[in-house]
């Protein structure tokens, strides 16, 4: 799966092991801090040594488009998780920080990293740095991932289509009432989507992307599954 083309660049290898993987405003009262914290599941572990998270959901058609001989590409998916990877307010991150183990049953994450070279890279590359067990890491990257909708227009295309990237985070923020649009980052290479980049807080609460570069294209071409 294509990397974020704007702040790292992911090996060959992890790219081909990249596999697949709501809520309705009411009439209520509900203000807006209760609705943008409630579909956050209680009791997430608190990492250190960085700012906050960056989810990365990529858009696995644009990967297999160039390479349909992909395992994950069979699945014909179309967002997948990439990883939660922690970032620093002032546009940095960590990565490598330690040589801690990873999880001791792998399987038990099959069902957001089904390949256990790419939980292995996503651990040693990122979730080492979170101060987190394995464990605890990929327990929050999965509660990240599930607890956002991926709109119907994008989960559901059957065609090539095209449009702002700023319409594509209105797509998401109609879908999760507790994403803004300055929450979101769109990622694009050659004026084709990429990944869809969500910024949250340590307890995984949606926030502002405080130095997170978006897709400027005026226009981003969205290929099918194949």
């Amino acid at each position: 799966m294509l990397a974020r083309m704007k702040l790292k660049v992911v090996s060959p290898f992890a790219l081909m092991l990249l596999l697949t993987l709501a809520g309705c405003k009411s009439g209520s009262t509900v203000g807006p801090a209760a609705e943008r914290s409630a579909r956050v599941i209680p009791g997430v572990a608190q990492g250190a040594g960085f700012d906050y998270y960056l989810l990365n959901l990529s858009w696995s058609p644009e990967y297999c488009h160039s390479h349909p001989e992909a395992a994950e590409c069979a699945q014909r998916s179309t967002f997948v998780l990439h990883g939660l990877w922690p970032q620093n307010n002032d546009g940095s991150y960590p990565e490598h920080c330690a040589d801690a183990p990873g999880p001791a049953n792998p399987g038990v994450f099959s069902d957001i990293y089904p390949e256990p070279g790419l939980l292995e890279h996503e651990w040693k590359q990122h979730g080492s740095c979170t101060g987190l067990s394995a464990e605890a890491f990929f327990t929050a990257a999965r509660t990240a991932y599930k607890s956002i909708t991926i709109p119907p227009a994008l989960a559901n295309l059957s065609s090539q289509t095209s449009m702002p990237p700023g319409q594509i985070a209105g797509l998401f923020t109609e879908s999760n009432p507790s994403l803004r649009q300055e929450d979101i980052a769109i990622s694009c290479g050659h004026n084709y989507l990429t990944a869809v980049e969500i910024c949250l807080d340590k307890s995984l609460h949606p926030m502002a992307c405080p130095a997170v570069r978006s897709c400027r294209a005026n226009s981003v071409r969205i290929a099918p599954p194949q």
